[in-house]
């Protein structure tokens, strides 16, 4: 607030002392963490981008450059990839290196941009552009894809996970499989209830395992093999189609049976603490 001097009437500022200089809040300086963050964020916005120019417009347009939709489509696929490439390093990075304190609020904004926003609008899109599917039904699909992110990121943000494990299908790995159904180009009523079940595993109490260790090795290992069968597609490979739908149905095999190994881990934590019970009471 400025003060004002009663002889000369002029606006006066007490004078700052150098060592009481405002420095930038620690709250505002981005780790490098922060920025590979940041990347997931733009990968998100740019499959967005790469959906609407090259898949959505040239359908309104009544463009029939089949090539150019799907090489865009590829690239959309691709940068999802990327999203969940900078998601999965600026964990290990948090963890080594300094954090910064809004490093979580920065992870979960370019989450639902990522994860969230870009693979439904990929869901609205092939609704409005696939021949045998409903526009109107796709978009309700597309609704609850990105519900179930926002609610699965909302509880995250609240649960803390216990035993490495996370409870529901994580979000990279939830926005890919939807993408993989997609690319599958089952009928349109399988592919919706295939939507639909992945979204319920991603708010689910379904157990998954946190991607560290060899399971992070294995995830990269993954994606990079993805982009590979991505690329083969987008340029007509021979057997291009072929490889991408295999992928893809690897995709939700992987998402199915994950959860199966969990369960069974439980069961056997289970029986095996009855058995040490029981024996704990045999005299």
């Amino acid at each position: 607030m400025t003060v004002t001097d009663p002889e000369t009437r002029t606006g006066w500022v007490p004078e700052v002392a150098e060592d009481e200089e405002e420095e930038m809040p620690l709250s505002l300086r981005l780790s490098i963490a922060d920025t590979l963050t940041l990347g997931n964020a733009t990968c998100g916005f740019m499959a967005v981008y790469f959906t609407t120019t090259g898949i959505l417009i040239p359908h309104l347009t009544g463009s029939q450059e089949t090539g150019m939709a799907r090489h865009s489509a590829a690239t959309a696929v691709i940068l999802m990839l990327c999203a969940a490439v900078f998601d999965l390093f600026d964990g290990l990075v948090a963890r080594k290196l300094r954090s910064s304190p809004m490093g979580a609020e920065l992870d979960n904004l370019s989450d639902l941009i990522s994860f969230g926003l870009a693979p439904a609008y990929f869901v609205l899109v092939y609704g409005m552009v696939a021949d045998d599917a409903h526009q109107r039904v796709a978009a309700v699909g597309a609704i609850v894809v990105l519900l179930a992110v926002v609610l699965r990121l909302a509880r995250f943000s609240c649960v803390t996970p216990t035993n490495g494990m996370f409870q529901g299908m994580p979000s990279p790995f939830g926005a890919l499989t939807v993408v993989a159904i997609v690319l599958l180009e089952l009928p349109f009523v399988a592919t919706l209830l295939a939507i639909i079940g992945t979204a319920w595993l991603m708010v689910s109490r379904v157990e998954y395992p946190k991607p560290r260790g060899r399971l992070a090795v294995a995830m990269l290992a993954w994606i990079v093999l993805s982009m590979g069968l991505l690329s083969a597609w987008a340029f007509g490979a021979p057997s291009g189609q072929l490889l991408l739908q295999t992928g893809c149905a690897l995709q939700l095999v992987t998402g199915a049976v994950i959860p199966l190994f969990a369960t069974a881990r439980r069961v056997n934590n289970f029986r095996g603490n009855r058995r040490e019970a029981r024996a704990a009471q045999i005299p």
